[in-house]
């Protein structure tokens, strides 16, 4: 799999080596941004109690 990711990419290997980290900068910003907030919503924090002393 990254083996033919890696041919794929055009340019030398530092080119690739941008591109992968672009890619995977999208990828963490579409998880934080949209992923994990929608699947926040089907899961219920836990009941906590707090008294006061």
């Amino acid at each position: 799999m990254y083996g033919a990711l890696w041919r794929v990419l055009p340019g030398p290997w530092w080119l690739r080596v941008m591109i992968l980290l672009v890619a995977l900068a999208a990828v963490l910003a579409a998880l934080v941004f949209w992923v994990f907030p929608f699947v926040d919503q089907f899961t219920s924090p836990p009941d906590v109690t707090v008294t006061n002393r």
